[in-house]
């Protein structure tokens, strides 16, 4: 009955071309590649109960980005949708459509944002402090609040402080902003000024003019012109990253530490 449930739920991922943080390589996955999702899933969904969280930064390791010094690729905000303890856990994120430029946003169970052939089956989380928790739920709960600020044009490396473009880790953030100042940010220029204001610091690559160019070619999610056009000849391309957004939610004092699990 489980394999057949995994197989199942293979026949849906490969329906399915939306991804985010992860390889956009068309391949059938592996039986193999889906327990090991599923079993990550569950030892994940294990330690956010016994967190006693309420709403975590929840991030995966789709891709190898190690050259870039990065250690994960996509993070979305894993909530419980209802207040009893053993309500299930759901992650909003924004996941990018392969071979489009544009992302939409999804409310999945852990199962699914932990499948595919992801890089590494590790997970990380950092919890929220008690009043970030009670203003993310607010707004997560909420379809409209969730979806103020979601932007379709979509860049993997869209400019950490432009709107011309939303990648799903800057979507995560600008939420966050959304939800803890809802009476006055309510636009993506607003909520990256309380971001700025808050001290996160984006990460930037160093990209060459070759490397920049054979992105944009070969890739319709990769774009470079909202960066400002100083720093992109310079080969500094300032975006949002799961490290950065983990290694600010701690230094701002908005979330603890970040807790992993490793397989």
């Amino acid at each position: 009955m489980w394999r057949r449930l995994l197989m199942l739920v293979v026949c849906f991922v490969v329906a399915s071309n939306a991804h985010a943080g992860r390889s956009c390589e068309q391949h059938r996955p592996s039986l193999q590649t889906m327990e090991r999702g599923m079993d990550l899933a569950a030892r994940t969904a294990q330690a956010l109960d016994a967190s006693g969280a309420q709403v975590v930064l929840l991030a995966r390791a789709g891709q190898d980005l190690s050259a870039y010094g990065l250690r994960y690729s996509h993070l979305g905000w894993a909530y419980r949708v209802a207040d009893a303890p053993a309500s299930p856990w759901r992650v909003a994120h924004k996941l990018n459509h392969c071979g489009t430029a544009s992302g939409y946003l999804y409310r999945q169970g852990l199962g699914e944002f932990f499948l595919d052939d992801l890089w590494r089956y590790e997970a990380v989380w950092a919890v929220p402090a008690p009043e970030v928790q009670q203003q993310l739920l607010a707004l997560l709960r909420d379809d409209a609040g969730t979806t103020r600020l979601q932007h379709a044009p979509y860049s993997m490396v869209s400019y950490a402080w432009g709107t011309r473009y939303q990648q799903s880790n800057q979507w995560a953030l600008e939420t966050l902003a959304a939800a803890m100042e809802p009476a006055t940010v309510r636009t993506r220029d607003q909520a990256q000024a309380w971001l700025r204001w808050k001290g996160y610091e984006p990460t930037v690559l160093h990209l060459g003019p070759l490397t920049r160019l054979g992105a944009r070619v070969t890739a319709a999610n990769v774009a470079f012109d909202d960066h400002p056009p100083q720093q992109r000849f310079a080969d500094r391309i300032a975006t949002v990253t799961v490290d950065s957004a983990l290694a600010w939610l701690q230094r701002a004092q908005l979330a603890g530490a970040p807790q992993r699990l490793v397989p």
